[in-house]
């Protein structure tokens, strides 16, 4: 049996967690979506960064994810957190509040 390839923007930790919950081909990931790819991971117990969110959007539109367009993953973290706020609260403790990001603006310093 041979190893599926690679995704783009797939690493060996975010590929184990995927495998775990049952998405091993990008077909796996095409037929669950971006939203719900992420949150099965969640569910699952691991404890997934937005960047797995960009990940799988970037992996299934075969492009970096750093480059998957900012409406794009406002949609993404909109449609995150409204699953998250589904999940019941964990035992013993609160329930967290809502995913956010920061954004850094990046100076230039370049000297001419």
């Amino acid at each position: 049996m041979s190893t599926p390839p690679r995704l783009r923007n797939i690493g060996p930790k975010s590929a184990a967690w995927l495998r775990q919950v049952g998405l091993r081909t990008r077909e796996d990931l095409a037929a669950a979506g971006t939203v719900d790819a992420f949150m099965r991971v969640k569910r699952a117990g691991f404890k997934p960064g937005l960047n797995l969110l960009y990940a799988i959007e970037g992996a299934l539109n075969d492009c970096h994810w750093q480059e998957v367009p900012e409406a794009r993953r406002a949609e993404l973290v909109a449609a995150a957190e409204a699953a998250i706020a589904q999940l019941p609260p964990p035992r013993g403790r609160p329930a967290a509040g809502p995913v956010t990001t920061t954004h850094h603006m990046v100076e230039d310093d370049d000297a001419s």
